[in-house]
């Protein structure tokens, strides 16, 4: 057994969420990083964006270590959700670009403070600011992990390519016709489920008569 390094282990899952949501960009058109693939608008180079906001924002800002990066989508007056999607002339290249720089910027706060050290977030409310950086760092991953989640729901849609990472896919199967098998099971299961429910309401309002 080794000893416990809690600032290698969150750096470990910190930029495995990092590395994940990157790889789901790999491969696609400036389209299809940026079309709107749900009801409210979510897309895979604006889940980028939004995710170098957060991390120089809690690993940079929150603990007087400000990136110089500007964020103009984030300013007071901005409009909502600017920091979910890219516009036309903002390149795939200035999105992963700045990602990557704010990796830096966060990975450099990590290694200069310990995780003791309270910073104060500037958007929470005043009396309710101050966190530590073991809370923040722990808050950018799982932030950063959930939004890794939207882009393999993403991506699936997109193209069909699934996969945790680029070196462990942890699926069971590449084989379409096994998917397409297993799909139709648990639609089957669903539908049975369905049928069983109404059924049992049925009962239920017979006895309640």
């Amino acid at each position: 057994m080794t000893d416990p390094n809690p600032v290698a282990d969150l750096r470990f899952y910190l930029q495995s969420a990092r590395d994940a949501l990157l790889w789901k960009l790999e491969g696609l058109s400036e389209y299809d990083v940026r079309r709107p693939l749900t009801p409210t608008g979510t897309n895979l180079l604006g889940l980028v964006k939004h995710a170098a906001g957060v991390e120089l924002g809690y690993l940079g800002d929150a603990f007087g270590r400000p990136s110089g990066e500007p964020l103009p989508w984030l300013e007071e007056g901005a409009e909502p959700n600017a920091d979910m999607w890219a516009t036309a002339d903002q390149s795939r290249e200035d999105v992963v670009g700045l990602y990557r720089r704010a990796w830096a910027h966060a990975d450099a706060t990590i290694d200069a403070l310990p995780l003791d050290t309270v910073g104060r977030v500037p958007w929470w409310p005043d009396g309710k600011d101050e966190v530590t950086l073991h809370h923040a760092v722990t808050r950018v991953i799982a932030d950063t992990q959930r939004h890794a989640g939207h882009a393999d729901i993403l991506r699936e849609l997109v193209d069909g390519a699934v996969g945790m990472r680029k070196d462990n896919v942890g699926v069971p199967s590449d084989d379409p016709a096994w998917w397409e098998d297993y799909r139709g099971r648990l639609e089957r299961a669903a539908r049975e489920a369905g049928r069983n429910a109404t059924r049992d309401a049925d009962r239920s309002a017979d006895r309640s008569a």
